[in-house]
């Protein structure tokens, strides 16, 4: 399987992870201490909001990583696949910086890492 294929597969199911916990967050499963700065370990409906943006969102990321990796058809062309690629790339790797910088200890150890494996991952698909 080559490297991007690779790369795509496993960001799409760090993803589908990260979208079944915003989903319990949804649903008032109290682990928001590890998300959205860690203050409320049950959301408030804001931030509740803020998740089920963030699952839309995680789809598309998802799908811009199959994209790249040919794997479904691009965005809109090839271009701007490999334009949101990048950009991906960049909003993972400031991922990787917020999250660093939590006042939310669990935030930092949990997403930090989440952040940096998304930001090589996008990394390497933006590169192939």
């Amino acid at each position: 399987m080559p490297i991007d294929q690779l790369a795509a597969i496993v960001a799409c199911a760090i993803l589908a992870g990260l979208g079944i916990f915003q989903g319990a967050l949804i649903g008032g499963v109290p682990l928001g201490r590890m998300a959205w700065g860690g203050q409320h370990a049950v959301l408030p409906a804001r931030l509740r909001i803020g998740s089920a943006v963030s699952i839309a969102l995680y789809a598309l990321f998802a799908y811009t990583a199959l994209a790249r990796a040919e794997l479904t058809p691009p965005v809109v062309n090839e271009n701007a696949t490999a334009v949101f690629v990048w950009a991906l790339t960049a909003y993972f790797a400031l991922g990787v910086v917020m999250n660093g910088i939590s006042r939310s200890k669990p935030e930092r150890l949990v997403m930090t890492p989440v952040a940096l494996v998304l930001a090589a991952l996008y990394l390497v698909l933006s590169l192939s």
